[in-house]
């Protein structure tokens, strides 16, 4: 996509508020017409054998009332404006939002989160910069083709030295294009390589302490502040350049033209009035040169912004961020919880065949795997480290990206399992839970409306009743980045209320009890089997509770199943399972 088809995209999302931004706009920029014609009609009535049909007071109340007027169509023009900016921006961090959110898990983004902070605030800033600027610079041309009509009537030598900057700007910001373009990518990288360090600094804290690396950590992070100071310099060098010669190129215009008029004043060919509107105009006029130039640099940026922007989509359609989707800025009223599943949409048979994925970087993964899950089932995948247990049901719900094999639900199969396996269908439990710095409550919920006392029912189910008595402030306790004022075990059950206050159909638990002791655990299975009814049950665990609980197993080892059946039969004829079985006991 060129970069003005990413810019025309951007407008058409709400091409009748643009319109009227525009409108607004093009009258504030041609009002300054006729304070120069009054301006004009004045002075030229001071000196020609005339008379102004308004006297002195007339004359201050026209122009206070022009005044009045550019500053209340100015009050509106701002509004228009910004209500233009926040939809062009929110779309755009909406719909990169939602394309990373579809995106299989393992690659959601190509790079740091740090990095995906800065492409989420400066590249949608520039972008949304370079539009609005589209709105003045069609307004200032509007004045300068009016004004530019006016003045060649009066004198279309004068006229020419007005406008010669605006060529002068043109050819400018043509010939720093490439410069000015790798300028801003190198500043744009530099800063989001920062953004990325911080937020590993900060997500590392404890490992970083551990291994007394803050000096090299620190040595790390001063050497990207240096680079980020100079690449941020030489952008911001290259842009102050082309100000400047915007500047410097309309000075010298002012100049040839008040050279030019005293001469023309002295022959009688020039008016009071005329030398009036002229100066009047002229600082429109510079402002329309500067401001276009000014243009010209923020839409050779965008061209940055959507190389940084295409980027993070990974191969996808450039049109994917300027598709036009809802923000959804008006609230009905309604509540936007999960809706519940019709009868022949609930869970009878989940099947896959030849399930497969390989890592890119390694070569391992899974391969041809087969799984069969009934209602009411409970199945737990058990096996040695690095057997594929986390991948087979990551590839299962979408969260990996299969290379190969099909999965049905009731036999129909499931096309994009990323958006399929979400409540009410299935619940997940990743196998290191995901919390945040707030509120334990808010971590369970989510947003997710606590409905006929679903919350109580959750923390129940996940043996969480007694550690919140315990708690400063109960539910409302923050918990602390990552969760870091929780034990091992009261992180992964809080993971576990979270899935279990989603009614769902399937819900798939990886190695959620590995830090809990044997009561506790056996407190969680049990309740999830007297709560839950006929809740599937997909477990990713080599403990034996878990797998005493089983209806059936799966071992694996090196991608693929080696053996499948009860405790009973594995014992029997599985030296795998034997093995992991007295493990786990030793």
């Amino acid at each position: 996509m060129s970069t003005f088809s990413y810019m025309w995209r951007l407008i058409s999302y709400r091409p009748g508020l643009y319109m009227i931004n525009a409108l607004m706009w093009t009258i504030i920029y041609l009002m300054p017409i006729f304070p120069g014609l009054i301006t004009k009609a004045f002075f030229d009535s001071l000196t020609i054998d005339s008379t102004l049909g308004y006297g002195t007071w007339g004359l201050i109340a026209l122009l206070l009332g022009a005044a009045l007027a550019r500053s209340v169509s100015v009050f509106i023009g701002f509004i228009t404006d910004v209500n233009f900016r926040f939809r062009a921006s929110m779309v755009l961090r909406r719909n990169l939002l939602e394309h990373i959110l579809k995106e299989p898990g393992a690659r959601a983004i190509p790079c740091s989160p740090g990095e995906a902070i800065s492409h989420f605030r400066d590249d949608v800033e520039q972008s949304e910069e370079a539009v609005s600027w589209s709105v003045d610079v069609f307004g200032m041309t509007c004045f300068a083709l009016v004004s530019c009509f006016i003045l060649i009537r009066i004198d279309a030598q004068m006229t020419l030295l007005v406008f010669l900057p605006l060529v002068i700007v043109v050819i400018a910001a043509q010939l720093a294009t490439t410069r000015l373009q790798k300028y801003r990518s190198a500043s744009r990288e530099s800063t989001a390589k920062v953004t990325g360090a911080i937020s590993e600094m900060f997500g590392s804290v404890q490992a970083i302490q551990v291994a007394g690396a803050e000096k090299r950590v620190m040595s790390r992070f001063r050497a990207l502040n240096d680079n980020r100071r100079k690449t941020m310099l030489k952008d911001k060098l290259m842009t102050e350049v082309l100000d400047s010669i915007f500047s410097n190129s309309v000075n010298l215009g002012t100049g040839l033209i008040l050279l030019l008029a005293g001469q023309k004043m002295r022959g009688g060919e020039f008016t009071i009035g005329d030398f009036s509107l002229f100066v009047y105009y002229l600082t429109f006029v510079t402002q329309f040169i500067s401001n276009f130039g000014k243009f010209l640099t923020h839409f050779k940026q965008m061209t940055v912004a959507l190389l940084r922007l295409t980027g993070i989509l990974q191969g996808a359609p450039a049109a994917v961020l300027t598709e036009p989707n809802s923000l959804h800025l008006h609230d009905n009223g309604k509540e936007t919880g999960i809706s519940s599943l019709e009868a022949d949409e609930r869970l009878k048979q989940l099947e896959a065949r030849g399930l497969t994925y390989k890592y890119p970087e390694t070569g391992r993964g899974i391969a041809d795997v087969d799984l069969k899950l009934r209602r009411g089932s409970f199945t737990v995948i058990t096996g040695p480290i690095g057997s594929g247990k986390t991948t087979l049901v990551r590839t299962l719900l979408g969260l990996l990206p299969r290379d190969g094999g099909t999965v049905w639900w009731n036999g129909r199969a499931v096309e994009d399992s990323g958006s399929f396996f979400v409540p009410p269908r299935s619940a997940y439990t990743a196998q290191v839970p995901r919390l945040y710095s707030d509120t334990l409550r808010e971590n369970i919920l989510l947003g997710h409306p606590d409905e006929e006392g679903g919350l109580a029912k959750a923390l129940h189910t996940a043996v969480m009743e007694d550690d919140i008595l315990y708690l400063q402030k109960g539910l409302d306790t923050v918990i602390g980045p990552r969760g870091v004022k929780l034990s091992g075990g009261q992180a992964q059950r809080t993971a576990a209320a979270r899935m279990l206050v989603r009614d769902s159909e399937l819900y798939v638990f990886d190695d959620v009890s590995s830090a809990l002791d044997v009561e506790t655990e056996q407190k969680l299975w049990t309740r999830l089997f007297r709560e839950r009814g006929n809740a599937t049950c997909l477990v990713v665990s080599h403990r034996k509770a878990a797998l005493a609980q089983a209806d059936h197993i799966i071992v694996m080892k090196d991608g693929e199943i080696e053996a499948e059946g009860t405790v009973e039969s594995l014992l029997a004829g599985s030296p795998s399972f034997h093995k992991l079985w007295h493990g786990d006991e030793g």
